[in-house]
């Protein structure tokens, strides 16, 4: 893995100050060299960023495969959508306990079972000779990510003092989210055509195992919390978001231009699912020991960025898989290619977000959110132009690039705001909802453009074909045979327009999460510089300070939001 970005952590860190913050300022200063910068924290942050980036490839470097997988294990076409969805399910279902967990148990003792569990089902599901062997290795994969993904992020509030490091840190690690997805398509194109379809799975089998021996000696570990796992919470919670993610993947009209929101399972998953998440509040409220304590929502910039989170999420999942279509159909890209064609992706996505954590102590969190929204918002409604005519550099490249740049410089301050002024304790549980919000929201996504774009597709189809036909009889010629294939200008066209206002949905969907930020996000640029308070401002400490600091730590977690 190369080096991170320049001004994304790759240059020494700046001295750690003390936190603003007590409870995360303690837990992230583990001690300095003599000129003030702690040589390990590149190599942790290489670690932590190592970890994102394995989780994020698999979410994409396994879909290049997935022919191969089929011709191989004999899958229909139902059910290789199961390849990606048994990973989905168990991922968006145990987030919430995956974050949880850390904070009880320690974050750095879960992340390191939740990459050898990674790892360990990589290897299994490599290996595979039947269809079931191939899926419960992905069901057990997701689970290995919904521990790996919250404690990692977790782990930046652990290891790096808020202020200069934590923003560096955080822009790193937005970079491997965002790039990640990209650098999967490349290479998964590269290992199924090289190698074999197997070496999309072994390949994360040497990093899983090299992280998790390299955590240990440079990763501080988070204190142990008593407690323990809220049964009743972690049933409705997990079983509520498995059932959604469930219920909507499968709910999307496919590329026949069948709707599949009407069917028996969907209806009864996303039922039982809205009768699952309304009782986890109740249950929450009630628990001595919640999985999610409800005063993480109390603060307004926080429940904003969930939100917004989820808005993404849901504008940009269905992006990959459109404009991957659209590259390999109507382009005639290979898998090679289309991975090459999405590494201005990834390169946006890492500039952007070594960027925003370079601007945040100047400009703050507010300017950088609103900034990168709009920019998302503008490359969606870009891609809404998308013509059967269009080229890569004139229609493609362009809206890449902004939507790239976008996502970095809100992802940074978005991960910054969520987990700013949360106590310790609960940072693990706080950085599993931001996931949750991209898992879910993806979901949403998916299912939601992918009715809109397949439907949109088939009519256009059927329009096509009327026209032609009319055309055709009064020139007098033969009709179509029932059964004939469409014909691939109409196909190319079809997608195009099918695609195209998809993207004016995920325009909508994006403008929605401008709005939601403008409403809630009012971190001042003060409050995440992490700088200490001056000399003659600074209250004398009492003997008992932990204590204290606990207590305050609690309390600014639990203040009201402002609409209270």
């Amino acid at each position: 893995m190369t080096s991170p970005a320049p001004g994304a952590g790759s240059a020494p860190f700046a001295p750690i100050t003390r936190s603003a913050h007590p409870e995360t300022g303690r837990a992230a200063a583990p001690s300095t060299t003599a000129g003030g910068a702690n040589p390990r924290l590149g190599v942790a942050l290489l670690v932590i960023a190592s970890a994102q980036l394995m989780v994020v490839l698999d979410g994409t470097i396994v879909n290049v495969a997935l022919p191969h997988m089929q011709r191989a294990l004999g899958f229909s076409g139902t059910g290789l959508e199961w390849v990606v969805n048994a990973y989905a399910v168990t991922f968006g279902g145990l987030l919430l306990l995956g974050g949880r967990a850390g904070d009880i148990l320690g974050r750095r003792r879960v992340f390191v079972f939740g990459l050898l569990l990674f790892s360990g089902a990589s290897l299994l599901g490599g290996f595979a000779t039947s269809q079931w062997w191939l899926l419960t290795a992905r069901a057990v994969q997701g689970a290995g990510g919904a521990v790996i993904a919250p404690t990692a992020l977790a782990l930046i509030t652990t290891n790096f003092a808020e202020g200069a490091p934590r923003n560096r840190a955080f822009g790193v690690y937005a970079a491997m989210s965002g790039a990640g997805a990209a650098v999967g398509l490349l290479l998964g194109g590269l290992l199924t055509t090289y190698a074999s379809w197997r070496w999309v799975l072994f390949v994360n089998v040497p990093i899983g195992i090299l992280v998790a021996a390299a955590a240990p000696r440079v990763l501080a570990e988070s204190r142990r919390r008593p407690g323990r796992i809220d049964l009743a919470g972690g049933v409705t919670a997990t079983g509520g978001v498995a059932l959604l993610v469930y219920g909507l993947s499968k709910a999307a009209t496919g590329s026949d231009g069948v709707s599949h929101w009407g069917d028996a399972q969907v209806l009864a998953s996303l039922a039982a699912a809205v009768v699952l998440l309304v009782s986890f509040p109740l249950i929450e409220m009630r628990s001595s020991h919640p999985l999610l304590p409800l005063r993480l929502l109390a603060d307004r910039n926080r429940s904003g960025a969930y939100l917004v989170m989820l808005c993404i999420g849901t504008a940009l999942f269905g992006m990959f898989f459109f404009i991957t279509l659209f590259m390999q159909t109507v382009l005639g890209y290979s898998a090679i290619q289309t991975g090459i064609a999405y590494l201005p992706f990834a390169v946006g996505t890492v500039l952007s977000s070594a960027l925003a954590s370079q601007l945040i102590p100047r400009v703050g969190a507010r300017a950088l959110i609103l900034t990168g929204i709009t920019a998302v918002t503008g490359g969606t409604f870009w891609f809404s132009r998308l013509t059967e005519h269009a080229g890569y550099a004139g229609q493609l490249l362009g809206p890449i690039l902004l939507t790239s740049c976008g996502l970095g410089l809100a992802f940074v301050p978005l991960s910054l705001v969520a987990l700013h002024k949360v106590a310790e304790q609960d940072s693990g549980v706080a950085a599993s909802m931001l996931n949750v919000g991209q898992q879910v929201g993806g979901a949403i996504g998916l299912a939601l453009l992918g009715t809109v774009a397949w439907t949109a597709v088939a009519d256009s189809i059927k329009t096509q074909a009327a026209h032609a036909a009319a055309a055709a009889a009064k020139a007098g010629q033969p009709l179509p045979k029932p059964g004939t294939p469409v014909p691939v200008s109409i196909y190319h066209h079809a997608l195009a327009a099918g695609f195209s206002r998809g993207f004016v949905v995920s325009t909508g969907i994006a403008l929605l999460a401008l709005l939601i930020a403008a409403a809630t996000i009012r971190v001042r640029r003060q409050e995440l510089t992490g700088a200490a308070p001056a000399p003659q401002e600074a209250a004398p400490q009492p003997a008992t300070v932990p204590q204290h600091e606990d207590r305050a730590a609690l309390a600014a977690a639990a203040r009201p939001c402002r609409f209270c």
